[in-house]
């Protein structure tokens, strides 16, 4: 890599980020069952059905995992918690095992000199709160609420930062409006509450980690570019529609207790009543912000269609195995933005960033210049935006593992270490050791 540790500011933080049901092996240590072990029983909804019980098996295996982050010369580790593990019905008596666990792996990420940056929740509800409405029911804000004080009351001491809920458009409208992730429905009553609580649980979260005594506490938004397909009007008005749900409605209940109201106009209809009521909850000081990035979407107008009334484009660009464009000037221009209109000089960090691709191992090694340069492009994008101005005080690349891939199962790799999902066996890619020689040789 061109870039190294030297051309960014002293200071800045480089890390990799996991989340716990992608990697740690679902079926051990007394975790209950998930929405997404339902959602991947379900046929047709997962690549050939498969789910998260062994995973990467990190349960078991976490020391060697954190002597490989280690050894990369990162700087920190973004892990998440889950909830089912903690607490298997989601409410009620914690499990003893799973709270060793979080407390080992703590420990473990200390003594090898890493900042344990946390998430809270990365998507694995328990499917005994499903039962009883999941993100559609208001009162999942207080059972967060109580997970949160039972796992911090109990790790919360030593950690770096945390974050309560990883990437709320994802938890609620893609999981509730467009059906492509747990719980998979396509309602847009549905889609709205979810879009509310879930911010309503992180702003309860916030609240019970403030009375912990705790500081470093933030939020991480997945965002992505918003480009007209076209130059029409309506392609325009289309993409402002696209970025008001993915982009602009959580941003704006956290950090301007409102709502945009290019989404708000069509979606109040289906808020919980009183909502208003929740903002200055939700809109609580949080002390940092974390942007996950990945692609940019090419929006087109769909006048036929009900309400978003848009679709999206095929582009140009070049594209990972996700079929994502990649587009490392839209990570320039959301951290700028976002510095500009919504956190000002609140420390901004790139929480997520990486790309799939079918990696195979060559004679022991696994050559992946693909990624190498997909780094290095986004990379320069930061530190363009520092110079621009944007507070971005550090970057996690997605992920460490090759892992569990949600609906796509084991079939997309995002890691920088290769994992043989039949052996376990780990072996780090071209991308990981140039990485290591950016951060360790500079």
């Amino acid at each position: 890599m061109k870039l190294t540790r030297k051309d960014f500011p002293e200071g800045f933080l480089f890390g990799a980020a996991t989340s716990s049901y992608q990697i740690e092996g679902h079926g051990f240590g007394g975790a209950g069952r998930t929405h997404w072990d339902d959602y991947a029983a379900t046929p047709g909804n997962v690549t050939r059905a498969e789910n998260g019980a062994r995973a990467c098996d990190h349960y078991h295996r976490y020391p060697e995992d954190l002597d490989l982050v280690a050894a990369a010369g990162f700087d920190a580790y973004r892990f998440s918690i889950s909830w089912a593990r903690v607490m298997p019905d989601g409410r009620g008596a914690p499990n003893p095992e799973g709270l060793d666990f979080y407390d080992r792996l703590t420990d473990a990420m200390l003594k090898r000199g890493l900042k344990p940056y946390a998430t809270l929740y990365h998507w694995e509800l328990p499917s005994a709160l499903a039962d009883l409405g999941g993100w559609r029911n208001r009162d999942i804000a207080a059972w967060f609420g109580d997970f949160t004080e039972t796992v911090m009351a109990r790790i919360g001491d030593r950690m770096e930062t945390v974050a309560p809920i990883n990437e709320p458009w994802c938890v609620a409208w893609l999981s509730h409006f467009m059906g492509l992730q747990a719980p998979g429905l396509r309602d847009i009553r549905a889609a709205t509450r979810a879009m509310h609580h879930v911010l309503l649980a992180h702003g309860r979260a916030i609240e019970v980690m403030r009375g912990l005594g705790m500081t470093g506490l933030g939020g991480v938004f997945n965002m992505e570019w918003s480009n007209p397909a076209d130059d029409s009007d309506a392609a325009r008005a289309a993409a402002a529609r696209y970025d008001g749900i993915y982009n602009r409605w959580f941003m704006g209940g956290v950090f301007k207790g409102d709502y945009p109201a290019i989404v708000l106009d069509a979606l109040e209809p289906h808020m919980p009543e009183n909502w208003q009521d929740d903002m200055a909850l939700i809109s609580q000081p949080i002390d940092w912000c974390g942007i996950n990035y990945y692609t940019r979407k090419n929006i087109a107008a769909d006048p036929k269609a009900p309400w978003p009334s848009l679709r999206e484009v095929p582009g140009v660009l070049p594209k990972t195995y996700m079929d994502w464009e990649i587009h490392p000037e839209g990570l320039h221009a959301l951290l700028t933005r976002t510095a500009r209109e919504y956190t000002g000089e609140l420390p901004l960090y790139v929480t997520e960033n990486g790309m799939a691709a079918h990696d195979d191992i060559v004679g022991g090694e696994v050559p992946d210049p693909h990624r190498i340069d997909y780094l290095e492009k986004h990379l320069s994008a930061v530190s363009r935006a520092i110079a621009d101005g944007a507070p971005v005080q550090g970057y996690f690349c997605w992920s460490l593992l090759d892992n569990y891939e949600w609906s796509f199962g084991y079939d997309k790799r995002f890691g920088l270490v290769h994992v043989d999902f039949d052996t376990l066996a780990r072996t780090p890619k071209a991308s990981y050791h140039a990485l290591r020689a950016a951060l360790t040789e500079a």
